[in-house]
């Protein structure tokens, strides 16, 4: 393993002693902060001081969203790749990776700060490194997703608050023990399901939570196939220089080097991650959980067909064909096509897609959500809502435990059809009922010396 080991302390710092103390009413007067009436509430003593741990492509869009809010500060960068404009899909041709983000934060904050107030942005490889700084309230958690639990839980351990990007676990167990870990230590977690931020997603949900499509009972989800071509004839290549490929590797297994198992592409490789299942299933299924009012809880039957390859690099579904029963009888279906959340009731249904809601009868969509009715959590942004509960110390709107049990669906979708066969889930106890062998898929083992 390469990196520097640098302990972790959960010592909490002088940010936290003042949330800590400002939640519970307490008036404090500090010699180390300016007060707020000279600066105004932005000053940077005040300022949320922000990490972000992967900055390649959604990890640069996270980094630039965060920026240029008045409220925050990015101190440090974190990525094992020191630069590569060897991105492809969304990305291709951008320059992404540690050294730029260093250098557009510099940028962005010259002449913008008040003189003195900012040292520069400090880079890492070893995302341990920017846990143990004592100046940093908040970290982004933007890697692949093995990553995405042991730095989330090391840095709720450190102090952190923490945005992780969906799907926010890569197994049941891991998000469990991440979202037990939140708990325990307090810390705020915003999940990346943007979409619950979005008007459309919760006006939909809001109808079906409010009867207008009277009794639900079956949602549809539809994902789309694979974007990218899967590389039949792959071999080893020479690891490029400015990549630390073994803490890219991570907790994963060791395997060798090649182009198309990084960037975006490792989605497709269930060393990593779990294919559109949990790319864009994270999404949809998201959004199912919210409208059948099943955050906390999850399916009882999964029944999955899917194909996946024979041979190539990629070894995730190509095509999905899942049904999940929940106790409460609803149906779930999700197909490979498409890319929307389809809620189907007894007087109605209500369809809705990134900036689109379709209903029939159209009349559904001109009604009214009365005060006396049920109201979702509303958040007209993701990130500005995660820096607004950082300040209030409130659950954002999707919490860990939202991220996890949402993040299950994907991933139970996914055993089915790896088993070839029917399971039968609880969800309050998290196991499968008499079945060992589905049992051992709820977690992975960790590459060492990495562990949970």
């Amino acid at each position: 393993m390469k990196g520097k080991t640098v302990k972790i302390t959960n010592n909490p710092t002088r940010r936290d002693f003042l949330r800590s103390s400002a939640v519970a009413g307490a008036a404090i007067v500090s010699p180390f902060f300016v007060p707020s009436s000279v600066f105004g509430a932005n000053a940077p003593s005040n300022r949320i001081a922000i990490g972000c741990i992967g900055v390649g492509g959604m990890g640069m869009n996270d980094l630039k969203a965060l920026i240029s809010k008045p409220q925050t500060q990015v101190l440090a960068v974190c990525d094992v790749e020191t630069g590569s404009k060897d991105y492809g899909g969304y990305y291709k041709g951008r320059d992404l990776g540690r050294e730029p983000a260093k250098r557009y934060t510099e940028k962005y904050y010259a002449g913008k700060t008040p003189s003195g107030t900012y040292k520069g942005c400090a880079a890492y490889i070893d995302f341990r490194e920017l846990l143990a700084r004592s100046d940093i309230d908040a970290v982004t958690v933007v890697t692949p997703d093995q990553w995405h639990v042991p730095i989330s839980v090391a840095a709720a351990r450190a102090g952190k608050d923490i945005y992780c990007e969906k799907p926010l676990t890569l197994t049941i167990k891991g998000g469990r023990i991440l979202a037990d870990t939140v708990k325990r230590y307090g810390r705020i977690l915003q999940t990346g399901s943007m979409q619950r931020s979005a008007q459309e997603f919760r006006f939909a949900c809001e109808l079906v939570r409010n009867g207008r499509i009277g009794k639900l009972h079956t949602i549809e989800v539809g994902i789309p196939g694979n974007n990218v071509k899967n590389p039949l004839n792959w071999k080893p290549e020479p690891i490029p220089d400015g990549l630390d490929y073994d803490m890219w590797i991570g907790p994963a297994p060791d395997a060798p080097y090649t182009k198309m198992r990084c960037h975006y592409t490792f989605r497709f490789i269930l060393d990593y991650s779990g294919g559109q299942m949990t790319n864009w299933g994270a999404h949809y299924l998201d959004i199912a959980q919210w409208g059948n009012n099943t955050d906390d809880t999850g399916p009882v039957e999964i029944d999955g067909k899917g194909e996946f390859p024979s041979e190539g690099l990629f070894n995730t579904a190509t095509k999905a064909d899942i049904t999940y029963t929940y106790a409460n009888g609803v149906k779930l279906h999700l197909k490979t096509g498409g890319g929307h959340t389809r809620f189907i009731g007894t007087d109605g249904w209500v369809m809705v897609s990134r900036g689109k809601i379709k209903a029939g009868p159209e009349s559904i969509l001109k009604s009214k959500i009365r005060p006396n009715e049920i109201h979702l959590y509303k958040s007209g942004n993701h990130i500005q809502n995660f820096l607004d509960c950082i300040k209030t110390r409130k659950d954002p709107i999707c919490t860990a435990e939202i991220g996890h049990r949402s993040a299950t669906l994907c991933h139970l979708g996914n055993m089915s059809m790896l088993l070839g066969r029917k399971i039968k889930w609880d969800p309050k106890k998290e196991q499968f009922k008499n079945d060992p062998e589905a049992d051992s898929m709820v977690s992975r083992n960790m590459r060492a010396p990495w562990r949970l």
